[in-house]
């Protein structure tokens, strides 16, 4: 996830909501318009200018212009931010070079890093419309329309890290190898800038994970956030139209990126709207087992060593508890995005307890 994201709920399969723009968040619209208006064609005043509902991380708009065309921006918060979040310019290079490769993102328009518009950096890129599923389950849906969902993700995620990168001009994009080294070491800072609490199994993961890394024996573009609530599907049919919020994205270990995934397998319900505990054949779900298998063969690999994957699964709960507690901190200052922050932060602690029982499970052989 992001430093963030979208984490409020919304009924499964809802079209994108959008609400009135909170009073922080506004900017003038006026001299956006202007600035738009002779950048981007077919944008023309006066903006229609909405929030869309979520989004810790950066707030997210959509403008409706003269004769309803729809486009979105995605800005930086204001405020005081932590050093390298809310990137959205590595988010408009990342999806400028997939979008020239035919890859699922939302075309985008333009970059504006001039502060004097709307206050901060924003990018601008066609609104896609289409269903945004926040439950896992996909409870309003046939069984075997969640069976193609869950296989389209596979898909598309094993697309991404198929990518050449150097083809599309991203050699530069991230640092090479050693990805989740440096992974562990910014999130541990990132989570110590955020401290709002003493959480013992963030302290244990940030000893023990450094010390037990796996060799990474390859490399990608890797999204950082690919879960289910950051596609938008087709109105109809199990496809996914464009891949939102890039804003971690960067090179590294595909198999990290890949366990962010499937952590869906490893969290219940109740705690980051996870999978976990349910009836996966009834659901017509696929295990994680069925689902790593899928994506091998997509990605012509032999397989995942289970000491590897048991590692990054830790990892990546380390990860999402420190995501969470960066948007606690936000929620302390009086800087979060949105109604549903405290609820996003407060389960940094339990996500960090389930990754700590995960590395007590691989030093005492039990995984």
């Amino acid at each position: 996830m992001s430093e963030d994201h979208s984490l409020s709920e919304v009924s499964s399969g809802s079209f994108r909501r959008t609400k009135p723009v909170e009073q922080r968040l506004q900017f003038d619209s006026v001299v956006l318009e202007r600035y738009l208006a002779t950048r981007i064609e077919g944008l023309r005043g006066p903006l229609q200018i909405e929030q869309f509902a979520g989004g810790q991380s950066n707030p997210t708009y959509l403008l409706t212009a003269s004769g309803s065309s729809r486009f979105v921006l995605r800005r930086k918060p204001p405020g005081k931010l932590l050093r390298s979040a809310h990137a959205v310019e590595r988010e408009f290079a990342i999806t400028h070079a997939l979008h020239s490769t035919g890859f699922r993102v939302a075309r985008p328009r333009l970059l504006c890093e001039d502060e004097s518009i709307i206050g901060t950096s924003f990018f601008v890129s066609d609104y896609v419309e289409g269903r945004v599923f926040w439950d896992q389950s996909l409870p309003d849906l046939p069984k075997e329309m969640r069976t193609s969902i869950w296989h389209e993700m596979c898909q598309i995620i094993a697309t991404l890290h198929k990518t050449d990168y150097r083809a599309v001009g991203l050699e530069t994009f991230g640092k090479s190898g050693n990805y989740c080294e440096r992974q562990i070491d910014r999130w541990s800072k990132q989570y110590r800038a955020s401290e709002t609490e003493g959480i013992a199994a963030m302290d244990n993961l940030i000893e023990w994970l450094p010390r037990n890394l796996p060799r990474q024996a390859s490399e990608s573009i890797v999204h950082g956030d690919f879960r289910l609530d950051n596609l938008i599907f087709h109105p109809t049919e199990p496809k996914v139209l464009a891949v939102l919020d890039w804003e971690l994205s960067t090179l590294g270990d595909p198999l990290a990126d890949f366990a962010y995934h499937c952590l869906s397998w490893h969290v219940p319900p109740a705690h980051f709207r996870g999978i976990a505990g349910l009836d996966l054949a009834a659901l017509g779900l696929p295990t994680e087992q069925e689902h790593v298998a899928r994506y091998c063969r997509l990605t012509e690999r032999e397989g995942i060593d289970p000491s590897h994957w048991h590692f990054y699964i830790a990892y990546n709960l380390f990860r999402i508890a420190a995501i969470l507690q960066g948007i606690m901190k936000r929620v302390v200052e009086g800087t979060a995005a949105s109604a549903q922050a405290f609820d996003a932060g407060r389960r940094a602690k339990p996500l960090a307890e389930i990754g700590w029982k995960y590395v007590e499970g691989i030093r005492r052989g039990w995984l």
